[in-house]
């Protein structure tokens, strides 16, 4: 109640939407950066991928260009000296360019763009090779003339400079390719760092703005808290004074209780114990005046003697439950063990008692006998029990009472409010200093006891 009522707390609801708002934005934080990552790492792995096959190809045209350079120096060396051993190289070149060409061919299935200069390359290439080729087909023929002659043609030089072309023409292209995509690689990494940097900024400040908000909610929460506190320890106070004022009010009630009753029972006993006696005397005297009386007349006089011995005996019940004389006159132990033995005979119980001598000032000595008698009425009307135990020991500073029973029992959690009797009992107990407990359930009996200082 005080927590709905105290101002500047923020209501349940609001928090709990704030935590969600602040929840949602970070997961849409969150999947905006992975969207961009995710985004920059597909353009840059196409990027560099695409720069691989651009390096590739620009590599494979170098080897191209290298390999044809040893072949035409193979075949100048075996020319020149006759010797076989330059047409090893020759020989070795022939095979690598014809890898270096189907390379070529299988990367014009990425890039079909390239296919005029890789065919310009090819052609030239495979021109090239015819020549070196015929060139050695006539020496080996022996005919020295005819190879001069295509050797001292521009045939040779006319193809290796159209192959030149074509081959500077593929390694330009690739390279402003190549450094078109380095730029657009570069521009993108560039992009993806701003973007993130940018959305960490963001987050950053509304990290700043979630933590200041916090802080203030947290201040907010404290003072709250604090007055909390303030008014709880009031009200606790309170409550404990009140208390106080009702355990004080609760011993003069049970005190005034118990001299009205000490007084009511003195006059019961001086008044009306002097009004039987007298009539009982008076009964006595009128028989020994009448001397011998007619049957009728002495049963009649036998049955007033009987009358008023049943209101003595009836007088002297009222005022032992008023204020048990024995209890002033032979103490708690005697008094309990007269109220067992009562109880007994009246309610028909086996009760035992375990009684040991205590040390009681006389207003705890009456809460004692009075919580025993409320217990021995209870089990009286409602236990339906056939044994009783009732016990007084002195433990550890204080003094233990307890009333056992093997009745019917009850749950002690659904009492109702007007059970007034151990409602009664416990008031009293508190009053003076001490506790009450009940262990009881269905079918098990009931253990009332009490602890006394």
């Amino acid at each position: 109640m005080w927590a709905n009522m105290w101002p500047g707390r923020m209501p349940e609801g609001a928090r709990l939407r704030r935590t969600r708002l602040a929840l949602w934005l970070a997961l849409i934080a969150a999947a905006v950066v992975i969207t961009i990552n995710e985004i920059g790492h597909a353009r840059s792995t196409q990027t560099l991928q695409t720069l691989s096959e651009r390096f590739e190809r620009r590599l494979i045209v170098t080897r191209l260009w290298r390999q044809v350079l040893e072949a035409e120096s193979g075949q100048r060396g075996f020319l020149l000296t006759g010797r076989d051993s330059y047409l090893q190289p020759y020989r070795a070149a022939l095979l690598e360019m014809e890898d270096s060409l189907h390379k070529l061919q299988r990367l014009l299935l990425d890039d079909r763009q390239l296919a005029p200069q890789i065919g310009s390359i090819e052609e030239a290439t495979r021109q090239k090779l015819a020549e070196l080729a015929t060139t050695i087909d006539l020496y080996l023929d022996g005919r020295n003339e005819q190879w001069r002659e295509l050797m001292m043609s521009d045939i040779g030089r006319e193809k290796m400079d159209e192959l030149r072309r074509a081959i500077r023409q593929v390694i330009d292209g690739e390279t402003r390719r190549i450094e078109a995509g380095g730029v657009e690689a570069f521009g993108a990494l560039g992009r993806n760092r701003l973007a993130i940097n940018t959305l960490t900024l963001l987050a950053l400040l509304a990290l700043a703005l979630f933590l200041r908000n916090v802080q203030r909610l947290d201040r907010t929460q404290a003072a709250h808290d604090l007055a909390l506190r303030t008014e709880r320890d009031r009200l606790e106070a309170t409550v404990i004074h009140r208390t106080a004022e009702l355990t004080e009010l609760t011993r003069h009630l049970q005190s005034a209780r118990e001299d009205e009753r000490s007084r009511l029972a003195r006059e019961l006993h001086d008044e009306l114990g002097a009004l039987l006696t007298a009539a009982k005397l008076e009964s006595a005297r009128l028989k020994r005046g009448l001397g011998t009386m007619p049957p009728e007349a002495a049963e009649r006089l036998q049955q007033l003697n009987r009358t008023l011995d049943l209101g003595i005996a009836l007088k002297r019940r009222i005022i032992e439950d008023l204020r048990p004389s024995s209890l002033s006159n032979l103490g708690l132990v005697a008094a309990l063990e007269i109220l067992a033995r009562e109880s007994a005979q009246r309610a028909e119980l086996s009760v035992r008692t375990v009684l040991q001598p205590v040390m009681l000032d006389e207003d705890a000595q009456t809460t004692v006998y009075r919580l025993v008698q409320e217990s021995l009425t209870n089990i009286a009307k409602y236990a339906r029990a056939s044994e009783v135990t009732i016990s007084l020991s002195h433990q550890d500073g204080q003094v233990q009472v307890g009333v056992l029973d093997n009745g019917v029992g009850f749950d002690p959690a659904a009492l109702r409010i007007s059970a007034h009797g151990l409602l009664g009992m416990r008031y009293r107990v508190e009053a003076e200093g001490g506790r009450l407990q009940v262990d009881s359930a269905p079918g098990r009996g009931c253990h009332v006891r009490a602890w006394l200082p």
